[in-house]
């Protein structure tokens, strides 16, 4: 677990900067747009999301105890921009890569079951 901390931070400091302008715009490079649930900032973080039947799913690399995770669940409600598409969801909920999956569109199905990540994040799509 020390070396995912690390490689979240290294990716936190040195490759979201990066990507950020990019993320939603290619293909397995999103965004969710948060607000900081002390802070009250508005933050915007890379992502992996895939569409689902009624929102999406964002893979959890690093785990479930993300700022970016708990500030989704505390507002209970967010945006991911996903194919340059920006998209108001709400009802986060961490469930296994495989029950994402189970609500994933085809061809990601496949690739979610044979990931080595064990959770992800289900977002429904807001009315």
């Amino acid at each position: 677990m020390r070396f995912a901390r690390r490689r979240a931070e290294f990716n936190r400091r040195f490759v979201n900067p990066v990507v950020r302008p990019l993320a939603g715009h290619l293909p397995l490079w999103s965004a969710v747009d948060h607000v900081g649930r002390r802070s009250g900032r508005r933050y915007r973080t890379p992502v992996t999301a895939f569409p689902t039947t009624d929102g999406v799913a964002i893979l959890l690399p690093y785990g479930v105890d993300t700022d970016w995770v708990r500030n989704l669940q505390a507002a209970g409600t967010g945006t991911v921009v996903i194919g340059g598409r920006s998209l108001q969801v709400r009802d986060p909920r961490v469930v296994s890569t495989d029950e994402a999956a189970a609500v994933t569109r085809r061809p990601w199905q496949r690739l979610l079951r044979t990931l080595p990540v064990k959770s992800a994040l289900l977002l429904t799509r807001s009315s």
